[in-house]
């Protein structure tokens, strides 16, 4: 008698059967999508740090040239406090321009923002109001031009280098219309007193202390809130975050609208420290934050970057200006350099592509 059983067409063949062994492993199912995108942030988060730490190795090194080669001047107190102060300003129009790189745009009226609100915080009858009138302005001006791009970027159809090439000939030109080409000086005590020695706090410029939280409020928006990752959808890419449910206009409108804010504040800092309002601020600020955005580990094409790559940056280039001007150093070898420094960043990033 055959005890095998026979196949039956239509019947159930019994648990067990067939050629592989009971006890054969079950084939490995693919990881959960959660856990691929877990990977592939843990490695963004690791190269990030990598060329965190590379910064302050350059920074440090830095630190080092200047102690070797004027170490009274450099490693003094009041260097030290000029440094930060210096990239106070820039340093806060950085980290907006990186939210807006982030979310795969670009924003190249920065530096016509600043001086456009500058000039318009310090007119006589907005001086009028004091410091909460001339901040007030300063911010409402800042937020204002940033709508303009969000507008014509989000909702216009524009191309973000258009739309921010048009704002920056245009505030420039508004700039040099209401100063009428002067410089306009600031008379009120409580504005000048925040740039003075007696305003300090434990030594440091009360710019400095706002250029830190403005950084650290920027840490926590990107990596701790939605928004943030709402942004890094948006600039990795913006039709899977449209799929994902996610408003790809309204986010980038307001990543145009905290660039602007930022404008506002570094405007702000900038009347505070030259106690002065006029056309020509802000000269170049585009491409020094877009600069230190970019050897911070800030992709161009969106969808990566951190806060604090774009601030070690921006304390990078300060550093080498000021090593160079206590150096005696001509201003174009400053911006050869700037510019062999930036030609690196970018090829670095190419190779380390993900």
């Amino acid at each position: 008698m055959n005890t095998s059983e026979e196949k039956v067409p239509g019947r159930p063949v019994p648990a067990g059967a067939g050629s592989a062994p009971a006890h054969a492993p079950a084939p490995e199912a693919p990881a959960p999508p959660l856990f691929r995108a877990s990977g592939v942030r843990g490695r963004l988060r690791a190269h990030a740090d990598l060329r965190n730490l590379s910064l302050l190795g350059v920074l440090a090194a830095l630190v080092a040239v200047g102690a070797l080669t004027r170490p009274e001047q450099f490693l003094s107190v009041q260097n030290l406090q000029l440094v930060l102060t210096q990239a106070s300003v820039i340093g806060v129009v950085t980290v907006g321009v990186t939210f807006v790189i982030i979310g795969g745009g670009i924003d190249l009226s920065v530096g016509a923002m600043v001086a456009l609100a500058t000039v318009w915080a310090t007119t006589v009858a907005t001086q009028e109001y004091g410091l909460g009138g001339i901040l007030l302005c300063a911010l409402l001006v800042g937020l204002g031009c940033g709508l303009v791009n969000g507008l014509l970027v989000s909702f216009g159809g524009m191309v973000p280098f258009i739309a921010t090439l048009a704002m920056l000939a245009a505030a420039r030109g508004l700039a040099l219309q209401i100063s009428q080409g002067g410089t306009q000086i600031v008379s009120i005590p409580s504005v000048l007193d925040l740039g003075r020695r007696d305003a300090y706090v434990l030594g440091i410029p009360p710019i400095v202390l706002v250029f830190a939280a403005v950084t650290v409020t920027g840490w926590l928006l990107l990596n701790r809130t939605t928004f943030g990752r709402r942004t890094v959808a948006v600039g990795g890419n913006p039709e899977a975050a449209r799929l994902a449910g996610i408003d790809v206009r309204r986010q980038r409108l307001l990543l145009y609208l905290l660039s602007g804010m930022c404008c506002g504040i570094a405007a702000f800092l900038l009347i505070v420290l030259t106690g002065s309002g006029q056309n020509t601020n802000g000269n170049l600020y585009e491409l020094d934050a877009i600069a230190a955005a970019i050897i911070g580990g800030t992709l161009l094409s969106g969808g990566r970057g951190t806060v604090t790559g774009s601030v070690l940056g921006v304390l990078v280039f300060t550093t080498i200006t000021n090593l160079f001007a206590l150096n005696n150093l001509e201003t174009a070898v400053q911006q050869i350099a700037k510019g062999a420094i930036i030609v690196i960043a970018v090829l670095a990033q190419k190779g380390h592509k993900s």
